[in-house]
């Protein structure tokens, strides 16, 4: 028997594939050998319609997949007579919210793995090294009060289809074995127009969406490429050769929109700082597979805080883009700071206002300050000349440098009141020794006090109105983080010290060449504080909002005063140009406390308490999930694997001497994966000019397989 020239019983059937451009259904008949490129050429030769077809792809909403290798038949991808396929474009446009909290209509690849679609939008945006970035979706206020599993949205979805929501980060088991393991044993080095929206929605997180009718454009465009009245969107099409001028220059202010947005995302403790990490998207699975669809909004953000070659002279919309996600992140309180920090940042973000709009000197490297790998790197265009240096110093260049002086010691305990105690300090070869007073030295006597300052954690406690210059270490020991307390007299000595501590926590002595530079570092970052007798412009003369230069606590607390203490801060810096005022800011940012380290809800396995977990560039730490503090702390040199169970969501480090299980609560376990995977992969990278990205070893250390 016949159908349409086929022979019923032959092994054909009728397979369903929608044209979303036309918005039309054909019906082919098919067998399951038939491989994915035929079905697209059967497709397009059925429609015999003029058109480009190069960038479209075959979609199964049902299974959540593009069907990318042409390749592969019907039968290896498991498609049958019940399946219904979009023939769809590859490319699709995307509401992208940027870091100055712009945003830009682009045109991204959701058929590609995310990652790879970050490196392809960076290129059009001019931003180098996008293995620092990625995307994520909008957060909303719930995402804040909630960990993941108890998301409303994720509870009604489990309730209507007895299933556990699938979120931003699911791990999608067609794309993952039951688990993983990823070793650092054998690991090859690295080489490395605005329009009128047109929805307010988007995709939430752990919401995956259906392809379900079509977004209607709303093409009101300023052709000249310049903002709109609102600052809501640009086109990236449109701005085309100005748009790296554009991205390396911020408004002001930005939209109602999106500073509305903001204000109703702010963190009131650490554990909403915390769950704010759940809307990062998986970088190993395509956009499309994650929920999001044509006209959607994601975010584009620094995801890993560890800035590689930061070159004023090709940077320029990079910097102002680390620069305004720094400044967002301080105005909106992700990150704490002191009173005379906050007015020193609003002090360099009044000058980076004022030079906006005045010509700017010939960039050279003698007036610029470029960030190393390292976001410890010097300011080096503060120099300032060290007088009475207490390293010693010889003719002879195998003799290790020392540092020494008398300064004051504590080391709490529980039921004690005693405070701090005088006495002689030598630090040589990353050990710190206290001595009763000088001569003990010379006489042989043994140090009343010693510890290893490799691996320790470095915090400053500096209050310069109250003149105090404090440095808290916490030395890993059989029971946690040891805390140990140095004050010191002055901001000189401070300096000196700090710096020496620093470098001896990464494993560097007195001896590296970074000591001086580090020096100059702290030392800048203190005398931007200080406040001039005097502003150097006139308060009258200057139209700005204190709430856009300072976050809400500071604004209540100075009140009518601010505007004053931000231009007396404002003194110090006023000879900067835009640049210089740019890296000086994202440096300040680096020196803070708690900064690069994202922060995360877990359960240790067989704990029922729940704890903080840091992630930072180089390390992972337990911490207080109260108060902060930091209770352990575990190296990333120290570690030897870490290995995944994806059904049940269980995480397993292994370093040296232990192994930690943790499940994440306040995200899925991807993300902490592809953080500890990434931090490690940015670790590898190399000088040498010819590095080439390597996608494949990004994908092997952060995507869970081997």
């Amino acid at each position: 028997m016949m159908s349409d020239g086929y022979l019923i019983g032959d092994g054909t059937w009728n397979l369903r594939v929608y044209v979303t451009d036309l918005q039309v259904e054909r019906s082919l008949r098919v067998k399951g050998d038939l491989h994915i490129g035929g079905v697209m050429l059967r497709l397009v030769e059925d429609l015999d319609i003029a058109m480009d077809w190069s960038d479209h792809a075959l979609w199964w909403p049902h299974r959540n997949q593009w069907l990318t290798r042409t390749r592969s038949t019907l039968d290896q991808y498991g498609v049958q007579a019940d399946a219904l396929l979009h023939f769809t474009p590859m490319h699709k446009t995307l509401r992208v919210q940027l870091p100055d909290l712009r945003y830009l209509d682009c045109r991204v690849d959701f058929s590609i793995k995310t990652f790879n679609a970050v490196i392809q939008l960076c290129k059009e945006l001019g931003i180098r090294h996008p293995e620092e970035l990625s995307l994520c979706k909008p957060l909303e206020p719930n995402h804040l009060k909630y960990n993941l599993k108890d998301l409303p949205s994720n509870k009604k979805s489990r309730e209507a289809n007895g299933l556990k929501a699938a979120d931003t980060n699911t791990f999608i088991v067609n794309h993952s074995p039951g688990g993983s393991t990823n070793s650092l044993d054998k690991t090859p080095p690295f080489m490395c127009a605005p329009v009128t929206p047109r929805h307010n929605t988007s995709t939430p997180i752990s919401s995956p969406v259906a392809m379900s009718g079509t977004w209607k454009r709303n093409n009101q465009t300023d052709l000249n490429g310049s903002f709109s009245p609102n600052g809501t969107v640009m086109t990236l099409e449109l701005l085309n050769g100005s748009l790296d001028t554009s991205l390396a220059q911020s408004p002001s202010t930005p939209s109602q929109e999106a500073r509305a947005h903001l204000q109703r995302l702010r963190p009131k403790s650490l554990v909403e700082r915390a769950r704010m990490n759940v809307a990062w998207l998986d970088s190993s699975l395509s956009i499309m597979e994650q929920g999001v669809r044509e006209f959607d909004t994601l975010r584009l953000r620094f995801k890993f805080y560890s800035f590689y070659d930061l070159n004023p002279k090709v940077d320029a919309v990079r910097i102002n883009q680390i620069y305004e996600q720094a400044k967002w992140a301080l105005l909106n309180e992700e990150l704490d700071c002191t009173e005379e920090e906050a007015l020193m940042f609003a002090a360099l973000q009044v000058q980076v206002t004022l030079q906006a709009g005045v010509a700017q000197p010939t960039m050279d490297n003698s007036s610029l300050l470029v960030a190393d790998d390292d976001i410890d790197a010097a300011l080096t265009d503060l120099q300032v000349t060290l007088e009475g240096s207490h390293i010693s110093s010889s003719n002879d260049i195998t003799q290790v440098p020392e540092l020494y002086d008398y300064l004051r010691f504590l080391k709490p305990k529980r039921f004690t009141l005693k405070g701090f105690k005088r006495y002689w300090f030598t630090c040589r070869e990353l050990r710190l020794r206290l001595y009763k007073n000088r001569e003990d030295v010379a006489a042989g006597i043994p140090p009343v006090h010693e510890m290893n300052l490799r691996g320790c954690e470095v915090t400053p406690e500096v209050n310069l109105a109250q003149n105090k210059f404090a440095i808290k270490l916490e030395v890993a020991g059989p029971e946690g983080m040891s805390e140990s307390w140095i004050r010191c007299e002055s901001e000189e000595q401070y300096a000196k010290w700090m710096a020496a501590c620093r470098l001896a926590s990464k494993g560097r002595s007195l001896a590296d060449s970074s000591y001086d530079a580090e020096v100059t570092s702290i030392l800048a970052f203190l005398r931007m504080q200080h406040p001039a007798p005097t502003p150097a412009i006139n308060p009258a003369s200057l139209d700005i909002s204190p709430e856009d230069y300072v976050a809400p606590r500071f604004l209540r607390k100075l009140k009518s005063k601010l505007v004053q203490r931000i231009l007396e801060a404002h003194a110090n810096v006023k000879d900067l140009s835009l640049v210089e005022a740019k890296m000086n800011y994202i440096k300040a940012w680096q020196s803070l406390p708690d900064f690069g380290i994202s922060l995360f809800v877990i359960k240790f396995m067989g704990h029922k308490k729940e704890e903080l977990l840091g992630v930072a560039y180089n390390r992972l730490m337990r911490m207080d999930i109260s108060t902060g503090d930091h209770l352990k702390t575990w190296r990333y040199n120290t570690m030897k694997a870490w290995n995944v169970n994806w059904e049940v969501k269980l995480m397993m480090v292994q370093f040296e001497d232990e192994n930690i299980l943790f499940s994440c609560e306040s995200a899925d376990c991807k993300v902490i994966h592809e953080f500890i995977g990434g931090y490690i992969f940015l670790s590898m990278r190399s000088k040498e000019a010819n590095q080439t990205l390597n996608e494949e070893m990004f994908h092997k250390l952060t995507g869970g397989w081997v």
